[in-house]
């Protein structure tokens, strides 16, 4: 896959993305080489805990009888942390094989 390639592929995501936030206009960095790998991790790892965090608030706010916040919304959005989460596991387990394969590699 060429550059201008990725880029489209990149743009299409971020379109999606956008579209399934709501519209609400949250950009997300899909520029190639921008923030660099440790960037991207860090504001992934910040994405999972603001899911995770909003869940919590969600579930409190239920719980306490809040009266805008309706069952499905609590579940919803303990669903997405989940997901997010088990995500996260899964390119953490990615990472530390990755990380094993290359220091295993004979020099």
């Amino acid at each position: 896959m060429s550059t201008p390639e990725i880029q489209s592929a990149l743009q299409q995501i971020q379109q999606m993305a956008t579209q399934a936030a709501g519209g609400r206009g949250q950009q997300l960095s899909t520029v190639v080489g921008g923030g660099g790998f440790a960037g991207e991790l860090h504001a992934s790892l910040q994405r999972i805990n603001q899911l995770q965090a909003r869940s919590s608030r969600q579930a409190e706010a239920f719980q306490a009888g809040a009266p805008d916040v309706a069952l499905h919304d609590v579940m919803v959005d303990m669903q997405k942390a989940s997901v997010a989460f088990q995500m996260g596991v899964q390119v953490r387990n990615r990472l530390v094989s990755a990380y094993k394969d290359v220091m295993n590699m004979q020099v």
